[in-house]
């Protein structure tokens, strides 16, 4: 559909013809109308279609059918198919003509009413056609050909309308990361759950350990880590205290927190994402694909074509059959033309490159990112989850002269199994893997945001920043710039106090992702220029992108400040890729010319991309930008298939060469002609099958 339509109810595009689809879906998925209509027709009519097909090409091979009780049968057989289950082409067609939008409903409209219209006119009055269009005891009729039609046509329009359902599903994902309650604090000092939509500016809310914070508003009383990863895509957790501001839908750690709501409803940082995801999907159009740029002169050329041939032999053809011969003419025009060929042409090539695609590790969700996609020329790439590993992971342990590394590794792990932090987890893994046996700690103790303490086999340990050790070990001493040069690498430092003596310090990092340097140096080799987007720290995100050769870098950037920056590589002319995993990189994903998600990642990112790294191995891009510019080659050769056809064909069912010649093209000749043409174009578009990547 094209995105400018606005309309209060359903409906259908007045210049495409498609389905109009709402602007923002509920969260509850609900079935599509239009997709439950045409599946049920496509259902119902399918075996009608096969037995008309059947019946047609092996009739001629029963002597013991009489031919007009066949024509017959197909006649019944294919008046279903054509009337009622193609009834909504006929509805668009004349909707298109009305309009004067003329598109691909009209050429199908048209060309199923010619071929059916005609094979019933041949059955039901074989006597006005001359004997020349007489053959095998009867007119030629081409009920199959119309019946075939509209099936195929249902069928691409039934996996047409799933995949666009799709498009919803980011949205509806995104609306369902929001808390259905909140608990809120009565002035009496009780507290009661209320639902999300009562919450109003100003209420004093609570957020148990392991809630989701309901609305955005400043912290009031408590303590805890915030997993705040949907927003920045950070693993993690962030420490708030009283004065720092939170975030809807962001999820509270093992702390209890009081906020006082500052933003509602639309008002919400979530909300503002839902609209950017919706926004950008509307403003994206859907790209015409070639066979529409030029199916309004084609459609109108057609038509001119065929009343040409009507009008021209009525009035200056054969007097015994002037008429006749302009039917059958203005038919044959309308059979040759009826876009068989011309709908199949990007359609194969597409569902041929999809499926190559699938085999390399990349699925597209439409048409329009392999026709995009090679064209690309700028690539905006988050970090965590796509660049790196997306989770921490040991980096390296430093210990003090009278502490051995293991001791110092093992004491740590120890103390962190009672913790669910991902930095402890990383700890406790590197510890497992080293074959370590690890002690049970103690009256553990998590200090939110500032580490953690216990007593393991008796002695007192603390593990956290460097101001906690600081306070009870005096100083960091010659760890200090070690430290800080982990820090500058990105990495995290975790120092470890034994007894209250500084004992040595583990870092723990999100890694870079073995195939991101080959990746990265392929794209750059073939012209990309690579753009790093990130809601980490500068610091952090420069490291990882010196490590990787990428020079141009934006920290710290919520998911607002990625969809302008897709926008303004955009308005410089740029053709624009965005590659994410998260759900703050969703509104830049379907702001982008072409969103690619990592298959990794979250569903709401994979909803909002048109391209999917299965296994999230960025090298896959390349792979996909070498099928999307073969996929494109054979649509530009299906395309000219098709049109070469229809230029040499169309004139010769008008009968330009009955005067020089005395050749005269049949309906039953034109139908076999587009048959043909179709034939050629499936073929083509079956090499891609056999292309190396």
């Amino acid at each position: 559909m094209h995105p400018q339509i606005r309309q209060p109810g359903p409906g259908t595009c007045p210049i495409c013809g498609m389905a109009l689809e709402p602007e923002l879906p509920s969260v509850e998925e609900e079935e599509n109308p239009e997709l439950r209509d045409f599946s049920r027709r496509f259902r119902w009519t399918l075996p009608f279609t096969l037995a008309a097909l059947a019946l047609a090409m092996l009739g001629p091979r029963l002597p013991a059918l009489p031919v007009h009780v066949r024509t017959w049968l197909e006649l019944v057989l294919s008046a279903p198919v054509v009337l009622w289950a193609g009834w909504p082409f006929f509805v668009r067609c004349v909707q298109s003509i009305r309009n004067r939008n003329p598109n691909m409903w009209t050429l199908i409209g048209i060309g199923v009413a010619a071929a059916f219209g005609y094979s019933v006119v041949a059955t039901v009055a074989p006597g006005v056609f001359p004997a020349s269009f007489h053959e095998h005891g009867r007119v030629g009729v081409y009920f199959e050909a119309a019946a075939v039609i509209v099936s195929l046509t249902l069928l691409g329009q039934v996996l047409e309308l799933k995949a666009r359902s799709q498009t919803s599903a980011a949205i509806r994902a995104l609306l369902g990361l929001a808390p259905k309650t909140a608990r809120r604090l009565r002035d009496d000092g009780g507290e009661e759950d209320i639902p999300l939509a009562h919450v109003h500016v100003g209420d004093r809310l609570r957020v148990r350990p392991g809630e989701k914070v309901p609305v955005d508003g400043t912290v009031l009383e408590g303590r805890s880590s915030v997993d705040e990863s949907m927003l920045t895509g950070e693993p993690i957790p962030v420490e708030k205290t009283a004065g720092d501001q939170v975030i809807g839908a962001t999820v509270n750690g093992t702390g209890s927190l009081v906020i006082r709501a500052e933003k509602v409803g639309a008002q919400t940082v979530l909300a503002q994402i839902v609209q950017l995801v919706a926004q950008a999907q509307r403003s994206r159009a859907p790209m015409q694909r070639m066979a529409d740029q030029v199916a309004y002169w084609f459609v109108l050329a057609v038509i001119g074509v065929a009343l040409l041939a009507f009008l021209g032999w009525g009035l200056f053809g054969p007097p015994e059959h002037a008429w006749t011969y302009a039917v059958l003419n203005a038919v044959s025009v309308l059979i040759i033309a009826c876009p068989c060929a011309l709908g199949l042409a990007t359609p194969m090539s597409v569902m041929v490159a999809t499926g190559r695609a699938a085999h390399a590790g990349v699925l597209f969700r439409n048409a329009e990112a392999i026709e995009l996609l090679h064209r690309v020329d700028t690539l905006v790439v988050d970090k965590t989850g796509t660049l790196t590993a997306g989770r921490p992971a040991f980096r390296e342990v430093i210990p003090v002269a009278g502490f051995a590394a293991d001791e110092v590794l093992r004491l740590a792990a120890s103390l962190d199994q009672g913790s669910e932090h991902p930095l402890a987890e990383a700890i406790v893994a590197e510890a497992h893997a080293r074959g370590l046996v690890l002690a049970k700690a103690e009256a553990f103790d998590s200090l939110t945001g500032r580490g953690v303490r216990g007593r393991v086999e008796g002695r007192e340990l603390l593990l956290g920043s460097a101001a906690l050790i600081a306070e009870v070990a005096g100083g960091l001493g010659d760890l200090a710039e070690h430290a800080e040069a982990l820090r500058q690498q990105g990495a995290t430092v975790m120092f470890l106090a034994v007894d209250g003596r500084l004992a040595g310090a583990v870092a723990v990092a999100d890694p870079i992702k073995p195939s991101a340097l080959p990746a990265v140096q392929e794209l750059q080799a073939a012209g990309v220029r690579l753009v790093m987007a990130t809601g980490d720290g500068e610091t952090t995100a420069r490291a990882v992108a010196q490590a990787l050769g990428i020079g141009e870098v934006h920290g710290e950037v919520r998911p607002q400040d990625k969809v302008e920056l897709v926008r303004r590589l955009k308005a410089q002319g740029r053709r624009v890729a965005m590659a994410g995993d998260g759900i703050n990189d969703a509104p830049a994903l379907a702001a982008a010319d072409v969103g690619i998600a990592m298959g990794t990642g979250t569903d709401v990112a994979m909803s909002s991309a048109q391209v999917t790294l299965v296994k999230g191995d960025l090298r896959a891009i390349g792979r996909a930008r070498a099928i999307s510019a073969a996929a494109v080659r054979n649509m530009r050769q299906n395309l000219g298939f098709a049109f070469l056809y229809n230029a040499l064909g169309v004139p010769i069912a008008a009968g330009v060469l009955y005067p020089f010649t005395g050749l005269l093209l049949s309906p039953m000749i034109a139908a076999l002609a587009m048959s043909l043409s179709s034939v050629s174009v499936v073929g083509n578009a079956l090499r891609l099958g056999r292309v190396s990547f």
